[in-house]
């Protein structure tokens, strides 16, 4: 794990004060940049998503799918907790807490959509981090990488239905124009062009052709995840400045489901005698998120200055300390685990 992820979230935390700085130092900057939109795109934003995105799809290799069924079992828990648990419990947590507990605390009208982008954050699986997660528990590389090509898969055609179903559900109005083109421009063209990219790279030079090109376009994916952050503070500035305990009321939902899909994950496996190198993986792939693909997202369907751009952005900022507390955990628990009775 580089310097940099590791301190993702203080770099997010600066992120804040850069962003509500500029926002009250410059506002017209950012109009200009609102303003830049074409069919409800806002091509500046789309530009930095694309360079956050297909660096980490490009080290997907979808030719792992033919690895799934070695460690079937560990796939078919991280499969349920990803696609059947997680967005319902972050659906049902979001209206409890963001709609119900914790709303006369926040801006009324901006309840729904906070509650739109946790689901936005639940609906996809992580794709690129959770490889960090996993190298860090010394989880089986093979499953990881399997378990992720298999979830971008399933993401390019679950993912709308999904996010469609539940919005309907919490009572959010559905545009579902937006969300189909969002599915396109930040899943379905990233996913090819990636793959697509990668093949060339692994055709001229191999797996250190790859290698070099990863390590220089990194650096690039998260600068241009900052830029965004410091975007969408900066249309959120005068909500947080009025209201600064709002980001911190959204992360209690994320931190609830967080640690209940990595519980949840983790005793599943125990249960169905999955080795622990297995579920320590499927443990962190069933509760991290794809949170690039839901700021896209958050952006596409309910604008920069959204609750629900803000919302998934709360996501960005608790992920890495909450996910290496949960590889720390797995790590702890591993004598518990292995003392189990085999399947």
């Amino acid at each position: 794990m580089s310097l940099f992820e590791r301190y993702l979230s203080v770099w997010v935390a600066l992120c804040i004060v850069a962003g509500i700085t500029l926002g009250h130092l410059v506002p017209g900057l950012f109009q200009v940049i609102a303003a830049a939109e074409v069919a409800k795109v806002n091509l500046p934003v789309a530009v930095l998503i694309w360079l956050m995105i297909v660096p980490m799809l490009l080290k997907i290799d979808l030719g792992a799918l033919g690895r799934v069924r070695e460690h079937w079992r560990g796939v078919g828990v991280t499969l349920f907790i990803n696609w059947a648990v997680k967005p319902f419990s972050m659906a049902l947590l979001g209206s409890l807490f963001i709609g119900h507990l914790f709303a006369p605390l926040l801006p009324q009208e901006q309840i729904s959509s906070y509650i739109a982008g946790l689901i936005l954050l639940a609906a996809a699986p992580c794709t690129a981090m959770v490889f960090v997660w996993s190298n860090l528990c010394d989880g089986e590389p093979h499953y990881t990488l399997s378990q992720v090509a298999l979830n971008d898969i399933i993401m390019v055609f679950a993912f709308a239905p999904l996010v469609g179903l539940l919005l309907g559900v919490a009572s959010i109005t559905v545009p579902w124009d937006t969300l189909l083109l969002s599915v396109v421009l930040y899943i379905v063209i990233p996913v090819v062009a990636a793959q697509l990219w990668r093949r060339s790279l692994m055709a001229s030079g191999g797996e250190m052709a790859l290698k070099r090109v990863l390590d220089r376009i990194q650096p690039v994916s998260l600068l241009a995840l900052l830029t965004t952050l410091v975007l969408l503070f900066g249309f959120q500035g005068e909500q947080i400045l009025a209201q600064p305990l709002v980001i911190l009321l959204l992360a209690v939902p994320i931190l609830i489901q967080v640690y209940f899909n990595a519980g949840l994950a983790y005793w599943l496996s125990r249960r169905f005698g999955v080795a622990w190198c297995v579920a320590a993986p499927a443990a962190l792939i069933g509760a991290s998120n794809f949170f690039e693909l839901a700021v896209a997202a958050a952006i596409s369907l309910f604008g920069l200055g959204s609750g629900a751009a803000l919302a998934t952005v709360v996501g960005v900022l608790v992920e890495v300390p909450v996910m290496l507390s949960v590889v720390k955990i797995a790590k702890a628990t591993k004598p518990w685990y292995e003392g189990r009775t085999h399947a």
